[in-house]
């Protein structure tokens, strides 16, 4: 172990190559400035008795940047145009409107399954109290058995005969006042009652039940498309069309017409008000303000009621024509369902069977 802890530099007798003779010669003898000299560095020996170089000032080695005269504008999003505004708004409108009537048919889905489980609809209309000795006759809700779409112009429709019952009340109550001034028109106050207690319950029977049928009788589909990888304002992809689902909405909507269009007439005659036909329209009204002014003023207001609602009925008649031509149906439709209709009906089959069997039991005793 000693050997490999000896060291050999350390040894006296060892020659220092930097102590040769031809190598200390060649130092002694070296030019002024070379003891100085450092390879590693830029710099050069400098001769003794020769001031340095002051070196020059170093200059920027970077590239010329033109500098603009006006800083450029702030960076701003790209304002939209007016057609693309009201383009996102349609989109909008609609998207909420389909949300909408999802929603609804979603609503009449849980009302028409309650229903079922419940065992049935149980009529509602008229609305009369439980110990009524007669209850009501109809199933009546809007917001049930007619499409969305349909909705806004039953409720109408179904206010307009309100308000036709209205103005037939306030007409009875106008040649009430006509009689108690005039003894001789006891005739118009007797009309005035009947036409109320006819045409309320036959208007409501005759043009509105066909109307509200007619429109019952159109249901409204509902395909959704889901993409899997679409954001959530396209989700959903929903087509609404509207359909017949019923045999008879295209007989339903003539007999609305019809009916309609003649109370349209009814309406007009009772807006003129024609002595004796128990109207007080506007003939009746200027009669009667020569013989009462406040009784003149109450039948101006009921004419002025009458009038409005000839104009109504007009203007709804042909909303309804309009929705009517969009559904689909005919009037060839309308002959089919009919024959369709007698046909299935049970007492038309009951009496065509008899009669059948009457004719061949007929014939064949002639026969014998």
């Amino acid at each position: 172990m000693s050997d490999f802890d000896h060291n050999p530099f350390a040894d006296p007798e060892f020659n220092n190559p930097f102590q040769d003779p031809s190598v200390t010669q060649v130092t002694q003898n070296a030019p002024p400035g070379l003891e100085e000299y450092n390879p590693f560095t830029d710099a050069k020996p400098v001769p003794p008795g020769t001031a340095p170089k002051v070196p020059a000032p170093t200059t920027n080695t970077q590239p010329a940047i033109m500098k603009p005269t006006e800083e450029p504008p702030a960076y701003s999003q790209p304002q939209q145009t007016q057609e693309q505004v009201r383009a996102s708004a349609e989109l909008l409108r609609r998207q909420e409107e389909l949300e909408r009537k999802a929603a609804e048919l979603d609503r009449r889905e849980r009302e028409m399954q309650s229903l079922n489980a419940s065992g049935g609809r149980k009529n509602n209309w008229p609305p009369l109290p439980e110990k009524f000795p007669v209850g009501p006759c109809f199933y009546h809700d809007i917001t049930v058995d007619i499409p969305v779409d349909f909705q806004k112009t039953v409720k109408i429709m179904y206010y307009i005969w309100m308000f036709h019952t209205g103005t037939l009340f306030a007409n009875m109550f106008g040649c009430l006042a006509w009689f108690c001034v005039d003894a001789s028109r006891g005739v118009d106050f007797g009309l005035s009652m009947l036409w109320f207690m006819i045409f309320t319950p036959c208007s409501f029977v005759c043009w509105y039940r066909p109307l509200y049928g007619a429109f019952r009788s159109l249901h409204t589909q509902l395909h959704t498309h889901t993409h899997t990888q679409t954001s959530l304002s396209t989700l959903k992809q929903e087509t609404f069309s509207t359909s017949l689902s019923r045999s008879d909405s295209s007989f339903r909507f003539f007999v609305f017409f019809f009916v309609y269009i003649c109370q349209f007439g009814v309406h007009v005659m009772q807006s003129i008000g024609i002595s004796g036909w128990g109207a007080s329209g506007w003939i009746s009204a200027l009669t009667g303000l020569n013989k009462s002014i406040p009784v003149g003023i109450i039948m101006i207001l009921i004419a002025a009621l009458f009038t409005a609602l000839a104009t109504m009925s007009l203007i709804m008649f042909k909303k309804v024509h309009g929705m009517y031509r969009t559904t689909g149906a005919s009037f060839e439709k309308a002959q089919a369902e009919f024959a369709t209709g007698v046909m299935a009906n049970k007492t038309v089959q009951t009496a065509a069977a008899t009669a059948a069997s009457n004719a061949a039991s007929g014939a064949f005793k002639q026969q014998i």
